[in-house]
């Protein structure tokens, strides 16, 4: 599998999930906790993909991306801060859909940033065989992938 396709396949996981937690309601409480608790894994499993492959590649191959690089380990940085807070969290604590929403909307942000932005110069920098490549390491390193958000490289810079 291509490695733009794999990541945003992740991208239309996650925002499904997002999609299901604004429709769960006030009380949903439980459900809630279930939502977020797979947000938590998919994106705990993404960010460690793209920061350990798809980065140090794109970095290499696409050497003009390297600012969007930077600006996107930091934005991994805030929202693997944002799910360890969240792991612990009751969800019927009156912050917790205040944090979710903090969540979605800077997920939402990054999203949109490498799928507009970023994602179509790395694809012309780097072409087919090579992102497929890359992809392929991506599916086999998900297995492995840490589950804890703050296992995630971004979390100690």
């Amino acid at each position: 599998m291509d490695a733009i396709v794999l990541l945003k396949d992740d991208h239309k996981t996650v925002e499904k999930l997002f999609k299901e937690f604004e429709k769960a309601g006030d009380g949903a409480h439980q459900r809630k906790r279930e939502i977020v608790d797979k947000i938590i894994e998919e994106l705990t499993v993404h960010a460690h993909i793209e920061e350990e492959i798809f980065y140090p590649a794109a970095r290499e191959g696409a050497p003009g991306t390297t600012d969007h690089i930077l600006e996107s380990v930091e934005e991994h940085h805030v929202v693997v801060w944002i799910l360890s807070e969240l792991k612990g969290m009751d969800p019927a604590d009156e912050r917790f859909d205040a944090k979710v929403t903090v969540l979605m909307e800077n997920v939402r942000h990054h999203v949109k940033e490498e799928e507009e932005d970023w994602f179509p110069k790395v694809r012309e920098a780097m072409g087919r065989k090579v992102l497929q490549e890359i992809g392929e390491r991506m599916e086999k390193a998900k297995a492995g992938a840490p589950r804890e958000p703050l296992a995630v490289s971004s979390a100690g810079s």
